[in-house]
């Protein structure tokens, strides 16, 4: 395991999003505080990292943040929820922030079955029946996940770029060279050499990510600052570079998941209303529209292509992101034609 420097001492301060039309807003990018924690049972047991707001008794939603972004991507976001009577749930993933693993040997496994496995966990943790579970990036295998296998819990859904649950016997299928291209960090992630680089330099790698997998987002460097605190985890470069390792089978897995992971494969629907948003400035996983993934849906759903917005849906384009949750909570439980609307 690569061990990290400590924390920053600061927060910073002030930042301005400037995004999409109907998307522009200034607001204080102060790091989400006051922050909670957690303690989850069964396997892969961690303490979570999270932030709450709302009322108690509200409906709950649970907002799961991307690779190499943190819980601040949602700082825009979980106000506006808050004026609608939600209560608001923004856990830190393993390996970011302040979530921790409560035992030395578990294994630092990044795998789609425990993102999926720690949503339902926190929810137990929390007491929570069930939520609307919202992701981008890496947040939205974690949503698809949990949702997939447990919709009894996560109940309703807003995810970017639709379905990413993987079937790993495709792992090995190649795409066209300027799709692989692309995703030139998955293959270097493979590497000691890539793992050390992300430990060395973990600010100018979320940099380089950001520019070339967002092209058109212009973000500030006190944004940039103030995410790349929450990479200084003791576990981080070993989750960000597992991740990669598994979807690509050079990664085992944890024993603990071997069940979950054999379903995952079958790539199971989701069965619940459904909101899926495709920025078409994400470089990495190319805009399509609903046909594409229809296959994976058997409930309600609306499908949005986003102009002008790369991967970080929720910083990006704050409001576009709220009006989606709240959507696909007056989507009917039963599948067939649905007035989506514009967001």
């Amino acid at each position: 395991m690569v061990q990290l420097s400590k924390l920053w001492a600061a927060a910073l301060c002030l930042a301005t999003l400037s995004t999409a039309k109907g998307n522009s807003t200034t607001f204080s990018a102060n790091r989400l505080s006051p922050l909670k924690h957690a303690k989850t049972t069964g396997p892969s047991p961690l303490n979570i990292e999270y932030y709450e707001a709302g009322p108690s008794d509200g409906q709950a939603v649970i907002l799961v943040h991307g690779f190499p972004y943190s819980i601040d991507s949602y700082a825009p976001v979980a106000p506006l929820l808050v004026e609608h009577g939600y209560r608001v749930i923004i856990p830190y993933l393993r390996g970011f922030g302040g979530t921790r693993f409560l035992h030395a040997d578990t294994p630092r496994s990044a795998e789609q079955a425990a993102l999926g496995y720690d949503i339902i966990a926190l929810m137990d943790a929390l007491d929570i029946n069930n939520a609307t579970c919202a992701g981008y990036d890496w947040g939205t295998v974690a949503v698809n996940t949990a949702t997939a296998l447990w919709p009894e819990r996560c109940t309703r859904m807003v995810a970017a770029n639709s379905y990413l649950v993987q079937n790993r016997s495709t792992a090995w299928v190649p795409s066209d060279p300027d799709s692989e291209a692309t995703k030139w960090y998955y293959y270097l992630f493979l590497t000691p050499r890539g793992a050390a680089g992300l430990a060395q330099s973990p600010k100018e790698w979320t940099r380089t990510l950001w520019a070339k997998n967002s092209p058109a987002w212009n973000f500030t460097e006190a944004y940039l600052d103030l995410t790349t605190t929450a990479l200084y985890n003791p576990d981080f470069v070993s989750i960000a570079v597992d991740f990669y390792r598994n979807r690509l089978l050079y990664s085992p897995g944890d024993p603990a998941f071997v069940d979950l992971a054999d379903r995952l494969d079958a790539q199971p629907v989701i069965t619940v209303p459904s909101v899926t948003l495709d920025p078409e400035e994400s470089v990495v996983l190319k805009p399509a529209n609903a046909s594409a993934s229809a296959k994976f849906f058997t409930g309600p759903r609306c499908h949005y292509q986003l102009p002008g917005i790369g991967e970080n849906i929720p910083y990006e384009a704050p409001r576009t992101f709220v009006n989606a949750i709240l959507q696909v909570s007056k989507l009917g439980g039963e599948s067939g034609s649905v007035d989506c609307g514009v967001l």
